[in-house]
Parts: structure tokens; C-alpha cells; sequence
């Protein structure tokens, strides 16, 4: 399997930690009062640990499962046409002293332009699944910005940021903790339009 297949998870922390960095309102409150547990120095602050953000998200739980699946049935597939193909090879060399010279240069010939088939193929379906998993990382990250942002209106913080262990953050009061927060209503949002999605394919499906 070519690197781009291997798991681009990673990339997500990334991303995650870019969408919850310093979102900052500009007009907000700075002098606002708020409780002695989200404000500092004047600052509404909040945080979400990255990592477990992720790792309770339904979202990227669920997409993770099926980009596994799909790399999964891709190695078989590759590892069942390369079975098939070094069989025709083999058989090939077994027969070839009973082939005539042109047989046998046309055999050849068939068995090399099948095994670079197969490495094009292979190497198309590399970038397909990898531009699959990118096109989930930027949904990821447009499906968490997006719902901050919504958080945000009503609380109004000046900054949430993006904590995980060895990020650039050291040290965060848990009671500026949001997490929880973040990951119930991001599950409650994807859980909505998920239903809806079912809804709409069985409506659909009747038709």
C-alpha cells in the first residue's frame, strides 16, 4: 500500500487545534464581569482538550470506522488481483518451454502491461482514499468551528482555546474546562442531522 493510505488521523489533531485557537470576537465585552472561573485578567478564557474532544465525537468516530473499512477493502482487493496475477506468472514460466517465441513474447507482454495495470490502480486508489480522508479532516474541522462558533454567541468568550498534552498550552485551570460542553452538543447536532439524512433516504427509498 502506498504511505498516502496509511492513517492521516494525525493530520486532525492539527486541524482541531488550529480550529479551537484564539477565536477571537472582536467588539466582545472585554470589561464584561463574568464568573471567577472563566475569567482572566479580564478575559473571557475557555479551553477543550483536544484529544478527547476527538475521541468522544460521534462524528469522527464513525468516519474513522468507515475510512478503516474502505482501506481495509482495498489492501484485500490488492492483495487478491497480486495473488491472481504472480499465479499467471507462474504458470507462465512453467509453460513457456512449450510455447513458440512469439507466444511467449505475447504472453509476456499481457502479464507486463497486467502488473502495471495493477500498479496504477493501485496507486489511483492510494490517492482516492487519501483525498477521502482529507475531505473528512476538512469536514471535521468546518463541523467543530462551526458549532463554536454557535457556542460562542451566547457565552461570549474572547478566546477558546485547544489544549492537548505536549501542545504549546502547559498548564490549564479545570474549571475553564468546556469540553464536556463542546462534545454533547456536537453530538446532539450530529445525532439531529443524521437522523434527518435516514429520514430523507427511507422518504426516498418509498418513492
Amino acid at each position: 500500500m502506498n504511505n498516502n493510505t496509511s492513517l492521516i488521523w494525525n493530520i486532525v489533531l492539527t486541524l482541531a487545534v488550529i480550529v479551537l485557537y484564539f477565536l477571537h470576537f472582536s467588539g466582545s465585552n472585554t470589561g464584561a464581569a463574568g464568573t471567577a472561573s472563566d475569567a482572566t485578567g479580564g478575559r473571557r478564557i475557555v479551553y477543550v482538550q483536544v484529544d478527547s474532544l476527538l475521541r468522544n465525537y460521534d462524528y469522527f468516530e464513525e468516519t474513522q470506522k468507515e475510512l478503516e473499512n474502505k482501506r481495509f477493502q482495498l489492501e484485500n482487493e490488492l492483495t487478491n488481483r497480486g495473488r491472481s496475477l504472480e499465479n499467471e506468472i507462474q504458470f507462465f514460466q512453467q509453460k513457456a518451454q512449450t510455447m513458440t517465441l512469439d507466444q511467449a513474447r505475447a504472453t509476456e507482454a499481457q502479464l507486463g502491461k497486467k502488473q502495471q495495470d495493477l500498479i496504477a490502480y493501485r496507486d489511483r486508489s492510494a490517492q482516492t482514499l487519501a483525498q477521502q480522508e482529507a475531505d473528512k479532516n476538512s469536514e471535521l474541522y468546518d463541523l467543530i468551528y462551526q458549532y463554536i462558533e454557535k457556542y460562542n454567541k451566547s457565552n461570549q468568550y474572547e478566546y477558546v482555546l485547544g489544549y492537548s498534552k505536549g501542545g504549546g498550552i502547559l498548564f490549564a485551570d479545570s474549571t475553564l474546562n468546556v469540553t464536556q460542553k463542546m462534545i454533547e452538543g456536537l453530538n446532539k447536532e450530529y445525532k439531529a442531522k443524521s437522523g434527518s439524512a435516514t429520514a430523507a433516504k427511507d422518504s426516498a427509498d418509498k418513492k
